[in-house]
């Protein structure tokens, strides 16, 4: 078991977005216990650090069904067990499948719900405080997929819905259907999307934040990975035909 955290250990709390959700400013993200930076790290130190964080006022717990695939999302739910996701606010993604051996984006009904549930199984849990897109589906209107995350908010298996990854015409489009991406967000997107703008430029002309050097900047933070933000329209919603 890790030490408890020092009683004096304080982190506020915040809203996040204005439809009444709360978490801790600072954020735990799972990722990296499963996947991506380095091997995997042992499932009971990675469990006794996430009970460190919530113990020290840290609720916010982010993970996705890609990492590992799946296996962050285990770990998670093992963290969860013992009274403490009732301490904790779960977010989780979807919307990378890796069915049949290759990677592919979706957002297609069947397929958010199939993954909603699967992320349910696997967290131990009866609803997700945070379910967001984790990268848009163009070939899928976003109104599609927003209409799918809705239906999971009245059957209570979701609290709250987000997008990852996408621009601000793909947000409006999304509000529009479903009022729950405010105007401030929008905002926020647009000023994080200047800022890898930006990040971009400086990457070409070879200038990094501090030293000059160009490896040192990179501009995506995922190389090899699309990044939908910069162009995540989707077809019209005229255009589906439902299964």
């Amino acid at each position: 078991m890790a030490a408890a955290a020092p009683a004096t250990a304080a982190v506020r709390r915040m809203k996040l977005g204005s439809q009444g959700l709360e978490v801790s400013a600072q954020g735990l993200g799972c990722m990296g216990m499963s996947a991506f930076y380095g091997p995997h790290k042992p499932e009971a130190d990675m469990v006794a650090l996430i009970h460190h964080a919530v113990a020290a006022g840290v609720t916010h717990l982010d993970t996705s069904d890609m990492y590992g695939p799946h296996t962050n999302e285990l770990l998670l739910g093992k963290a969860l067990q013992g009274g403490v996701r009732e301490k904790v606010e779960v977010a989780t993604k979807f919307a990378v499948s890796f069915a049949d051996g290759k990677v592919e984006i979706r957002g297609d009904p069947a397929y958010v719900r199939a993954a909603c549930e699967g992320s349910l199984r696997r967290l131990g849990v009866d609803c997700v405080d945070l379910y967001y897109q984790h990268r848009v589906d163009k070939k899928v209107p976003i109104e599609v997929t927003i209409g799918e995350l809705k239906k999971l908010v009245e059957e209570g298996k979701i609290k709250y819905i987000g997008l990852s990854e996408a621009s601000a015409s793909t947000i409006r489009r999304a509000h529009a259907h479903l009022p729950r991406f405010q105007p401030a967000n929008l905002e926020k997107n647009a000023e994080i999307f200047e800022r890898k703008r930006m990040h971009t430029v400086t990457t070409r002309i070879g200038l990094g934040p501090s030293s000059g050097k160009r490896h040192v900047v990179q501009g995506d933070r995922y190389a090899q990975t699309a990044g939908t933000w910069k162009d995540s329209e989707t077809p019209p919603l005229s255009s589906w035909k439902a299964e």
